[in-house]
């Protein structure tokens, strides 16, 4: 297990490295003088130059580099350009927002997801498994922005049962958070349960076939004992794969979801970000997100040795 995970480790760094080379380079590759933005179309030149040599500006783009990776090695993102806040606070207590409701978005969607799956698996090619493909491959061509936008419409703006916009934190008041997330929940769980859903019936059925499977029905065991007890184990690996990726592209591509139900989070704050110029703030997001969606996958490797110890073999 501890070589597997050093392993695991190993190739996510050199995944890191290329993204932070990416993300500063692409900053740099945007017009504009972050030092003017700083202090807007009334500054002086010297200020300018000033307030560009405090900032490292002045130096070569590799030297600007190596000093940004290594104040981001240190928890040094810097600070916004619009609001002069540590870029790293800001995005931790934007983050909790954001890993709550894709948190409790996935659990729904995999709650969901793997059963339909698993029963369209067990009524092949019957009227059920017909019925579950086509819900799945009709959710899976659905944009999430639309699908939040018909939510709000309809029960926020015709039925008026649900708020429309806004968020309240859970350490605030629990019932109101409740109803302010359920329609941006709901959106992602809707949208994510298609590729989930289609996943484990395609590995239920690839397990379905196997010897061990045929052997326990033919112990006369009922087909629901045979697919639970004996067929989910390694009919999920798979689909534990997949929800992995999912949880890690919604945790960097929820600022959509966000932007529509006005959602403080970190989508929203790389929105915001990129809309100001913020570089610290672009590049903090940037990077921060990516190292969510490696650390996501590795953890979602580790899980698998649970299922398979021929995994560390």
């Amino acid at each position: 297990m501890v070589r597997f995970l050093l392993t695991r480790i190993a190739t996510a760094i050199p995944t890191l490295f290329l993204v932070s080379v990416t993300v500063f380079a692409l900053m740099r590759a945007i017009p504009g003088d972050p030092a003017a933005l700083m202090l807007g179309d009334l500054a002086q030149p010297g200020q300018l130059e000033a307030l560009r040599a405090e900032m490292g500006l002045d130096q070569p783009i590799v030297v600007q580099y190596l000093y940004w990776l290594g104040d981001v090695l240190t928890g040094d993102f810097g600070r916004s350009i619009a609001t002069r806040q540590p870029v790293l606070p800001l995005m931790l207590d934007r983050f909790s927002v954001s890993a709550t409701i894709v948190l409790i978005a996935v659990f729904f969607a995999t709650l969901i997801a793997v059963p339909a799956g698993m029963f369209a698996a067990w009524r092949q090619n019957r009227a059920g498994d017909i019925a579950v493909i086509a819900t799945s491959t009709l959710l899976l061509s659905i944009p999430s922005f639309w699908l939040g936008l018909m939510l709000l419409l309809i029960f926020g703006l015709q039925l008026g049962w649900l708020p429309v916009v806004g968020y309240v934190p859970f350490s605030r008041d629990f019932g109101s958070a409740l109803l302010y997330i359920i329609l941006p929940v709901v959106t992602l769980v809707l949208v994510e349960s298609g590729s989930i859903t289609r996943m484990a019936r395609a590995s239920t059925i690839e397990v379905a076939r196997l010897e061990y499977i045929t052997h326990a029905r033919a112990k006369g065991l009922s087909e629901a004992t045979v697919m639970w007890r004996h067929a989910f184990k390694n009919a999920f690996a798979p689909t534990l794969t997949l929800i992995g990726l999912v949880l890690g592209s919604l945790l960097a591509n929820i600022a959509v979801i966000e932007t529509v139900f006005t959602i403080p989070g970190l989508g929203r704050l790389l929105v915001d970000g990129i809309y100001a110029r913020d570089y610290p703030v672009v590049q903090g997001c940037m990077l921060f997100t990516a190292f969510l969606y490696v650390v996501v996958n590795l953890l979602v490797d580790l899980l698998y040795p649970l299922l398979d110890p021929r995994v560390t073999a």
